[in-house]
């Protein structure tokens, strides 16, 4: 007896060890997971910035000579802009004297760094004839060697950046022309072909409008079959099939209601591809079996003595339903909810089915706009060849795990508020 309890007690000990084991490797696995993600996406939150003295003048700009204010707003988008900004890269640096010289000092500088001067003439006319100093985006590959991505020491055949542009870089910095800022415009902007000027703002709001339409489905569709189910269906063959029907749903693989978004919305119905609204009816399916199944799950955990005294004061079923049981049941309802959205949220198979997985420049403002989703928007920067667009994803990644970290932290708040304990 005594060597079979002191088995017994080396075996518990062994399994409780392993099952620290176990939870270690997970919190271990995790951390790794997370830190490389910072590691990468935490510089996509600042980029570089280059201060030039540009010449505003007409004649640079090619702009007629007397242009009035009331003309000058029209006459802007057609100005030349990238004439002054070279001419102010190449007064820094006389000695870039050939063809293949001035290029490569061009390419210091995005692309975006005209519509910086344009804004910044549209905001304020009265630069317009003088030389200032402006602060613009440089370059991706710039801000990769300000941040020591690229690795001096190997041969310059194998770089993407010249020597020479190397040793501008160098001194640049060393004259305080060279700047890193926090990047508002990753999160204000929307996509683009250039690195240093991509942002989520359009992505994000694809997202939104997106969730909203799903919600707008799935909230009281699930609430509905979740009461009826449980509250006034009958038992038998047909409410045992629909129950089964349901919890198989909740696993079915989401690329399969991509399918059925495809097949029904643009198909049959001719909705518009791409556009929030299709997205989010194709997420609805998708999330509609979860909400049921926290909606029943929610119902269920009401005390039967509270249907039983509302019905015992003399309310009808449908007054015990309203004013009992879903008041007591909301909270575990609005966690479910919030649940199956921040599933909704991090999907991307459905909406790649649908047609979100378009390039979209434009930030979309109505629910039949052409729009893609923030975990779309990730799976399109991954696949991208430039170096750069790395950190935009592991920075993308990081939004899309703080949005998901809110809205679980949105349901726990939201649960201790309406919960009542019997």
């Amino acid at each position: 007896m005594r060597a079979r309890l002191v088995g017994r007690r080396a075996a518990e000990r062994r399994f409780r060890l392993a099952g620290a084991a176990a939870i270690g490797l997970a919190i271990a696995s995790l951390a790794v997971l997370l830190v490389s993600i910072a590691w990468n996406g935490l510089s996509a939150f600042r980029t570089t910035e280059i201060r030039l003295d540009v010449d505003l003048a007409p004649q640079a700009l090619g702009l007629p000579d007397g242009l009035s204010a009331a003309d000058l707003p029209a006459a802007l988008p057609g100005a030349d802009y990238r004439g002054p900004l070279r001419a102010a890269l190449e007064a820094l640096f006389p000695d870039a004297t050939d063809r293949r010289m001035r290029r490569d000092l061009s390419a210091l500088l995005s692309r975006g760094a005209s519509e910086d001067v344009q804004r910044a003439l549209e905001k304020n006319p009265a630069l317009l004839g003088r030389r200032v100093s402006l602060w613009l985006p440089a370059d991706d590959e710039v801000d990769l060697a300000r941040k020591g991505g690229i690795a001096r020491a190997v041969p310059e055949s194998e770089r993407r950046l010249s020597d020479d542009q190397l040793g501008w870089i160098d001194a640049l910095r060393a004259e305080g022309r060279l700047r890193s800022v926090f990047n508002w415009r990753f999160l204000t902007s929307g996509d683009s072909r250039e690195p240093e000027l991509a942002g989520l703002w359009g992505a994000l709001a694809g997202s939104f409008l997106t969730l909203v339409v799903c919600l707008v489905i799935v909230f009281p569709l699930g609430i509905s079959a979740a009461v009826y189910l449980e509250e006034f269906a009958p038992r038998g063959r047909w409410t045992d099939l629909i129950e089964v029907n349901i919890n198989n749903l909740a696993a079915v693989p989401s690329i399969v209601f991509g399918l059925l978004g495809l097949a029904v919305f643009l198909d049959v119905a001719s909705l518009p591809r791409s556009t929030p609204v299709v997205g989010g009816m194709t997420l609805a399916l998708m999330t509609l079996p979860t909400i049921i199944i926290a909606g029943r799950a929610a119902i269920q955990a009401v005390p039967p003595s509270i249907r039983e005294a509302a019905r015992g004061l003399g309310a009808s079923p449908l007054q015990v339903v309203t004013h009992h049981v879903l008041p007591l049941a909301l909270p575990g309802i609005l966690t479910g909810t919030i649940i199956g959205m921040g599933r909704a949220l991090g999907e991307t198979a459905p909406l790649l089915m649908i047609g979100m997985v378009a390039f979209i420049v434009d930030v979309p403002h109505r629910f039949t706009d052409a729009a893609t989703a923030l975990p779309v928007q990730i799976f399109l920067w991954a696949d991208s060849p430039e170096r750069a667009f790395v950190e935009k994803t592991s920075g993308a990644i990081l939004v899309l795990l703080g949005f998901l970290v809110l809205m679980n932290a949105a349901a726990i708040a939201l649960r201790r508020r309406f919960e009542r304990r019997w």
